[in-house]
């Protein structure tokens, strides 16, 4: 499962390794987690299927107006030429889904006045993007062995995001065992964060992996 598609997809699929997506879930419509959109075409040129893409309501309208190219079935390429072959589907918040045969319960959380759809997914909870978390979202990251969340910097409250001071409060009232922050701006350096995050929060980083145990052990 590919969360968003942004600018960089390709050089960061490239760097991985990746050679398959089987779905794609949009978290919103953003142009940071959006614009590499059309680097989903090697996958399903590869497939030769259409890949399901996931997202709420809203953000699957402004999808199909703003890449009708891809969504719009009726939209031929020319003749020998392409394009990324996917096809929307509707999430509903607090409503669980069976994606690439595991279930997902997609998350609503406030990215200023925008709606922002996260996930849980086992024992991994998926928040990107927030500045607030509303309490039928806090109650379903309960937990959560591992949170990935959002944080931009030190202190400067920001409207749309959270700084880091206010995830790691966010993160310390969930109780995850480990907590990865990410969405960071180059304000804060990974060093300082290292040096000052408290025990059970880190920094993410680009190539990071991160192993979920199957049991409670």
């Amino acid at each position: 499962m590919l969360v968003d598609t942004p600018p960089e997809l390709r050089l960061q699929l490239v760097r991985e390794g990746v050679d398959r997506v089987d779905a794609v879930w949009f978290t919103h419509v953003h142009a940071d987690h959006l614009h590499g959109i059309d680097d989903l075409r090697i996958f399903s040129l590869r497939s030769k299927r259409s890949i399901p893409a996931y997202a709420s309501q809203d953000s699957r309208a402004a999808l199909e107006r703003r890449f009708a190219y891809i969504f719009d079935a009726t939209v031929r390429p020319d003749a020998g030429s392409s394009k990324p072959q996917a096809s929307l589907h509707t999430l509903y918040a607090g409503r669980p889904e069976t994606l690439v045969g595991v279930e997902f319960l997609p998350l609503e959380v406030f990215h200023g006045s925008l709606r922002v759809l996260g996930f849980r997914v086992g024992d991994l909870g998926y928040i990107t993007d927030a500045k607030r978390l509303p309490s039928e979202t806090l109650e379903a990251l309960a937990g959560v062995r591992v949170l990935v969340l959002n944080a931009l910097w030190w202190g400067n409250p920001h409207p749309t995001h959270f700084n880091v001071e206010e995830a790691v409060e966010t993160a310390q009232q969930l109780g995850a065992e480990r907590t990865f922050l990410t969405h960071l701006t180059h304000q804060v350096s990974h060093e300082d964060l290292v040096s000052r995050l408290p025990p059970g929060v880190f920094a993410a980083y680009d190539g990071l992996m991160v192993k979920i145990p199957d049991d409670q052990s």
